[in-house]
């Protein structure tokens, strides 16, 4: 609940700060007397509402159960969105005003802008009088003892730790026996000091089963031994209570009993009494590094001694050596199959599934994705009602089984309890997107930045921001990587999902968002802030009234039904997010300009051939993203959206990408220089002034161009060198035969790690800046149809010794490749692909020592197997396709899968 409010008070605050907005109402407040006081007015509303968010976190609303208690929070929800429509309409127009100069406005327009902000402050007086009437609500109806922490959640705290070690049970050991000997292995390793073990993972993975089952079989060999469970709520002076209660302290004379000793009495006491004797300690459920290192002077460096801790967030797992840290994964195939039986069937000999229940047993566990919480639950669950019809219907409604069941939720809810008001609303609105949908970083940044969620911080941008609360999101283990970026950055990430139904509950719940089929829209709260929707059917003219709206997600939606789109772009005057990537949508309305909030258009590999040029009035808009549409051309009033920082525009020619030219940029508007917020331009085609226009835009982080002649070199790469903050380039020449000269390019930003390279090089290319200056910063390189010579490998290595990521494409005149010892040192991946001419590869022993990823594709000539393959160890994935016709029959003879089984992926 309190996250609503943030959103509501983070838009007021950015309105009373602005020197611009106080001039603006001064001036107006000239014309119309009730405007004198709209300040101060927004101002008193802002600290009220943090005083109620203060109160409602205080209270806490997961475990929340007081009806009296719920429905007054209602009320402050309905107060802080009302808060936030006001706002917007606020915000939009100082914004309109500010565009072109307010004093010249008001004196054309003077009149019509004075009974807008009149209506503002009219609306601003209803705010005032139901935030009085909330309060009065709270003294009349609420008790003081109503409004403390939730005793429902000091139950479940005090449950988890009075849990164990006796609820766990044998069956619930499954799959666990590989971590537990290494576990063992760890506390007996000969460390001569006394060594820290962190196990970390996701809620309901069993990390405490896991220690607790090693931790009672090898307590008897450690003198001392304790177990401590720490949770979120602790005070240092009563764990290290706990812990001198544990190790054997009995004495209580009056003078020193344990009650009365402070800290510092304790450690000493806790010292005396571990100085000779080996101990073992676990720390359960650690939330915060700060607990261990308030409590580790306590613990006597004796060897063999060992303390072990369990956490949800890997900051805290890194307070061990990595050689220390074990990290659980979901349980994979039979074992969970295996745990299920065990809980479904524990009155069955060998609990044995009966075949009439296999398949849908099968089913259940597969949804549960390895989570032995879920598993055991919905196994136990399902114990007693042996019956395929039952069994059936709980599959249908799984997820909200496990999200209702109280024990999975509790667990569950924990990690959800300890997030900050921004992280909870970056959280909730992941649940938009569908199950198991890879979300990429980029995409994440860029909406959490458009709704508001996350604002720049000292010298950071809001993008910068949003990203660090991805990465604390995952750090958490609430959101998983699916892949990392060539650079080692989170390239896309998910829900499990458990934990997204989870979400998806409290999202209802808050009327943050509500994740839909078609179906349930029909009858959707018109109150509805948020909607994903991913199953629209097109058998019904539906035409919703969502005047709330803010954010409309429809990933790959098959089709559109007639007016839905234009019902919401009209009826759903606030809309922040218009997110259809991948949906079959042809056509944008016209009606799109009046969206004054809107700040995110994805349309990306949708069908839409072309943009309204009501475009151009979108003035808040910050994410363009049209990338591989049929779309041609760019609006011309698109450089009037001054606050564009992401514009994503090209197009695909060849889809197969086997032609130099298989995507196309876009031509650039005149006014390009315009949009110096832009951040992201990606692709833009050259032309004989673009260099001029780039130079304004010098927060550019990300830059492609397409369409390069030689004649545009030397201006166009004299202005992408003076930019401060370029990380991302892509150059791509008119075509395949345009020399382009890099002696211009001398890049000021030591961030640019990331060079994509399409055409011919002039003569002496390697020798220029970007090469022999700036190579070193470079970590992934990227090169097509430019033509090095004999050996492209030999000549690149010793100016790219950082390279994480190589990729070498459509190459001619190589006969051979030699990757000579210590070449490419950091790099993970290496792709090779046409390069027609080659016929051996020689990798020397000592080349590439980290290499994961070798992809050798459509190198026809190449008929023998690369000499030294076997040599890399840590080769992960191995390619070797569209090669010459008896490559494979060469490979199969000399028996290299023997020799590489150390690789996990092999394709030939």
């Amino acid at each position: 609940m309190a996250e609503a409010v943030l959103i509501a008070v983070t838009k007021i605050g950015s309105i009373v700060t602005d020197e611009a907005v106080k001039g603006i109402i001064a001036k107006l407040s000239e014309k119309a007397t009730n405007l004198k006081e709209l300040p101060v007015k927004v101002e008193q509303i802002r600290k009220h509402l943090t005083m109620m968010s203060n109160v409602i976190r205080q209270i806490g609303t997961v475990y929340l159960t007081d009806e009296l208690v719920k429905s007054w929070i209602g009320e402050v929800r309905n107060v802080a969105y009302h808060v936030e429509d006001v706002m917007d309409k606020y915000s939009y127009h100082v914004l309109q005003l500010k565009e072109e100069g307010y004093l010249k406005k008001l004196f054309i327009k003077g009149t019509h802008y004075v009974k807008v902000f009149a209506e503002i402050a009219d609306e601003v007086v209803d705010v005032e009088k139901e935030i009085q009437q909330v309060i009065q609500m709270k003294d009349q109806w609420l008790q003081p003892s109503q409004l403390v922490a939730n005793p429902l959640t000091e139950m479940e705290r005090q449950r988890s730790q009075d849990s164990f070690p006796g609820l766990v049970k044998d069956e619930d050991l499954v799959g666990i026996e590989e971590n537990r000997i290494l576990l063992t292995d760890w506390l007996y390793s000969e460390e001569l000091e006394n060594t820290v073990i962190t196990v970390s993972g996701m809620g309901g993975l069993g990390k405490s089963t896991l220690v607790s089952n090693v931790y009672e079989r090898e307590k008897i060999n450690f003198p001392a031994h304790a177990w401590i469970v720490v949770s979120q709520v602790y005070t240092v002076d009563a764990l290290l209570r706990k812990l001198l209660w544990k190790i054997g302290y009995t004495e209580q004379p009056l003078s020193a009993g344990i009650d009365k000793m402070d800290v510092h009495d304790l450690k000493k006491e806790i010292q005396q009494r571990l100085q000779f004797r080996k101990y073992l300690i676990v720390l359960d459920d650690v939330w915060e590094q700060d607990v261990y290192f308030q409590m580790h002077d306590a613990f006597q460096n004796l060897q063999g001694s060992r303390i072990v801790i369990t956490t949800r967030k890997d900051h805290v797992a890194g307070i061990s050596p990595p050689t220390r840290h074990l990290e659980l994964l979901p349980l994979g195939n039979p074992y969970a199959f295996d745990l299920f039986c065990r809980r479904a069937f524990y009155n069955r000999k060998g609990h044995m599934c009966p075949k009439d229940l296999e398949a849908i047993a099968i089913s259940i566990v597969d949804r549960c994705h390895g989570l032995p919480l879920a598993i055991i639950t919905i196994g136990s669950l399902l114990s007693s009602r042996q019956r395929l019809d039952i069994w059936k219907q709980t599959y249908n409604q799984l997820r909200s089984e496990l999200s209702n069941n109280d024990h999975v939720r509790a667990i569950l809810n924990l990690s959800y309890l300890d997030l900050s008001d921004d992280l909870r609303n970056c959280f909730l609105y992941c649940s938009l997107f569908p199950e198991d949908h890879p979300m990429s970083r980029d995409s994440l940044v860029r909406l959490w930045v458009a709704e508001g969620f996350v604002l720049s911080k000292d010298k950071n941008t809001p993008e910068m921001v949003a990203e660090g609360n991805l990465m604390e999101l995952i750090h958490r283990n609430m959101l998983e990587v699916v892949e990392n970026d060539e650079l080692g950055r989170v390239n896309t990430c998910k829900m499990h999902d458990i934990v997204r139904e989870l979400a998806i509950s409290v999202a209802k719940e808050e009327r943050f968002a509500s994740a839909n089929d078609y179906g349930t829209m029909i009858h959707m709260d018109k109150e509805v802030r948020r909607l994903s929707s991913c199953g629209w059917k097109d058998n019904t003219a539906l035409k919703p009234k969502l005047p709330h709206l803010r954010t409309v997600v429809a990933l790959g939606v098959i089709s559109c039904p007639p007016g839905m789109l234009s019902s919401i772009l009209t009826e759903s005057s606030y809309l922040t997010v218009l997110e259809l990537q991948d949906s079959i949508v042809t056509e944008v309305p016209a009606s799109i300009g009046n969206l004054f909030n809107l700040r995110y258009i994805g349309l990306r590999r949708t069908k839409v051939k072309s943009l309204p040029d009501s475009i151009e009035n979108l003035s808040n808009l910050h994410t363009l993203d049209i990338k591989q549409t049929k779309i041609e051309k760019l609006p011309r009033g698109v450089a009037k959206i001054m606050k564009l920082r992401h514009l994503l525009a090209d197009r695909y020619d060849d889809e197969k990408q086997t032609e130099f030219h298989y995507f196309i940029g876009m031509q650039a508007p005149k006014e390009l220089s315009n949009l110096e917020e832009l951040q992201t331009l990606e692709t833009v085609e050259s032309s004989s002034d673009l260099a001029e226009q780039l130079k304004k835009l010098m927060q550019l982080r990300s830059l492609w161009i397409d369409n390069i002649s030689a004649a545009d070199c030397a201006n166009l790469f004299a202005t992408l060198s003076t930019m401060p903050l370029l990380s991302s380039l892509l150059l791509s020449a008119r075509d395949e035969n345009e020399a382009i000269s890099f002696q211009a390019l001398q890049p000021r930003s030591t961030d640019l790690h990331r060079l994509i390279i399409r055409g011919q090089w002039a003569e002496g290319t390697l020798n220029s800046p970007i090469f022999l200056g700036h190579g070193k910063n470079l970590k992934y390189l990227a090169l097509s149809w430019c033509h090095l010579g004999e050996d492209p490998l030999g000549m690149l290595a010793p100016h790219l010794p950082n390279l994480t990521y190589l990729k070498l494409n459509n190459m001619c005149g190589a006969n051979t490749l030699v990757l000579s010892a210590d070449s490419f040192p950091n790099l993970k991946t290496l792709v090779l692909k046409h390069m027609h001419d080659v016929s051996k590869l020689k990798i020397i022993e000592g080349a590439l020592p980290c290499i994961e990823g070798l992809y050798v594709v459509s190198l026809p000539k190449l008929d023998k197997v690369p000499q030294g393959i076997e040599s890399l160890h840590s080769l992960k994935k191995l390619w070797l396709l569209g090669l010459h016709k008896d490559f494979r029959s060469q490979w199969l003879n000399s028996g290299m899968h023997q020799n590489i089984q150390h690789v996990t992926e092999v394709r030939v």
